[in-house]
């Protein structure tokens, strides 16, 4: 991989979570603005029971997930596979992409819908992120998805996973508008 090519990607963005900008909304007592994430992003570990399901199936439960915090954007959450029900899922041989934090990634599907990505992994994470090898991150756009019991609502985009959940204040990447984030 061509390093330059790495390190303009990493670079190029305008807001990096050292100062909110002035459309950010302003987070009130037991928020937290998505401004105020690091880019480069950050791994937080999550001490609350976060579940994943489709339909009425349970897929992951976890009180070990990791969010990764990531400037504009919501938490996208990351289960670890003991906490999956691995035996529900088929990953996709001919579908990948790349991040530049994170390194190449792997997409998952339901055995009963093999068609659509549901999920992705790192298998090789760059170092910096080698806390998220062995660990699932789902699109709550296509399942159940919650945190503490409330459930969370999509990033807006269809492109972006990130958990919104009540404690968070954008605009989030995603929404209308915010192409040139």
């Amino acid at each position: 991989m061509n390093k330059n090519w790495l390190q303009k990607a990493r670079e190029h963005w305008n807001y990096k979570g050292g100062k909110r900008p002035p459309f950010a909304v302003e987070p009130k007592k037991g928020q937290r603005s998505v401004w105020d994430f690091p880019r480069p992003p950050v791994i937080e570990d999550v001490n609350k029971l976060v579940k994943v399901s489709h339909a009425s199936t349970l897929i992951a439960q976890s009180n070990e997930a990791k969010a990764v915090l990531e400037t504009a954007s919501p938490p996208t959450y990351y289960i670890p596979e003991e906490d999956i029900m691995l035996e529900q899922l088929v990953k996709l041989q001919n579908k990948s992409s790349f991040c530049e934090w994170k390194g190449n990634a792997d997409y998952w599907a339901l055995k009963t819908a093999p068609e659509k990505p549901i999920a992705w992994s790192y298998s090789k994470p760059f170092p910096e992120f080698e806390k998220l090898k062995n660990h699932l991150a789902f699109y709550p756009q296509y399942l159940n998805c919650e945190v503490d019991g409330e459930k969370v609502i999509p990033q807006p985009g269809g492109f972006y996973a990130g958990w919104i959940t009540p404690d968070l204040v954008g605009p989030f990447k995603g929404e209308p508008g915010t192409g040139s984030w």
